[in-house]
């Protein structure tokens, strides 16, 4: 009853108001077409048209029909081509994951790039932080991630892309004792909160900034949030260097170093290998080489 070639014959004969009509959009006699409605009325029990003279009107119950057919035929549609899609590699969509580590200035360009050059498809975007970004891809939560840092912890077939190396700044509100101290070493430093960003992962062990032994640690979901404790005094901690310059050189936070600071962390871009991912293969050479990755992300 509900077949797509029953739905558009009713949505013909809708359209055009006459079975006459619509058999010969339909390259059938009028008499197939009366026939055909007239066994979807008998199986729905409902009369979908009110036959006049000269023409055929939808009921009030066929008008709703008729708005509920014409969803259903667009979402054949739909199915057909997606899967005719996915079969020749056109996924209908891409999970990409940044850790929270990347900047984010290039992301609008991203995505403005991939919507003009993709209509059928979206972009899933979400953050993780240190191993999380690990545990998305192998749990299958990413197809991609920018930014992940450390060595590989977990297995499967991955493309891996060098990024480059992350250096990182210990910062610390002009106003806080940190910032006076000429000299800082363990002992005074560990007086002091340790603002660091919470590892997302669930499984893999946790990953955190640098901190000492007997640090006191505040764990924070995202830079914004720790930016925020640090202009307010409440720690002290290592950021991206990228993010912390310019608040920097605005005055609003202050860098000291110490003799065994956090080293760089090794940077990548890795996906999920994939022989039929078209709009993966197309991201992955959209990012462009080791050169291109670090300057619209690390730099």
């Amino acid at each position: 009853m509900y077949s797509r070639s029953s739905l558009k014959m009713l949505d013909v004969v809708a359209r055009l108001g006459s079975f006459s009509a619509a058999a010969d959009v339909l390259h059938k006699v009028p008499s197939a077409i009366s026939y055909s409605v007239r066994q979807i009325e008998q199986e729905l029990g409902v009369k979908l048209f009110t036959r006049l003279p000269r023409k055929v009107e939808l009921t009030a119950a066929g008008e709703v029909f008729m708005v509920e057919a014409r969803q259903m035929l667009r979402k054949m549609d739909e199915l057909t081509h997606q899967t005719r899609r996915t079969a020749l590699g056109w996924q209908n969509s891409l999970k990409l994951t940044l850790d929270n580590v990347v900047r984010v200035d290039k992301l609008s360009d991203l995505i403005e790039n991939f919507y003009q050059e993709f209509e059928f498809a979206e972009l899933q975007i979400n953050m993780e932080v240190y191993n999380g970004s690990w545990e998305a891809i192998s749990q299958q939560r990413a197809d991609i991630v920018i930014g992940a840092t450390s060595a590989i912890p977990v297995s499967g077939e991955y493309g891996v892309k060098k990024i480059g190396s992350l250096d990182w700044a210990l910062v610390m509100s002009p106003s806080h004792p940190c910032a006076h101290q000429e000299r800082l070493d363990e002992d005074f430093v560990s007086q002091y909160t340790a603002i660091c960003i919470d590892d997302t992962s669930r499984v893999l062990p946790k990953r955190h900034n640098e901190h000492y032994p007997q640090q006191r640690r505040l764990l924070l979901p995202n830079w914004f949030t720790a930016i925020e404790c640090l202009k307010k005094n409440v720690g002290i901690g290592y950021m991206p260097r990228h993010i912390a310059q310019p608040l920097i050189d605005y005055g609003m936070l202050v860098e000291r170093t110490l003799e065994d600071a956090q080293t760089p962390s090794e940077c990548c871009l890795v996906w999920r290998k994939h022989d039929n991912h078209n709009l993966l293969d197309w991201m992955v050479e959209y990012l462009g080489d080791e050169d291109q990755l670090y300057h619209d992300w690390l730099k």
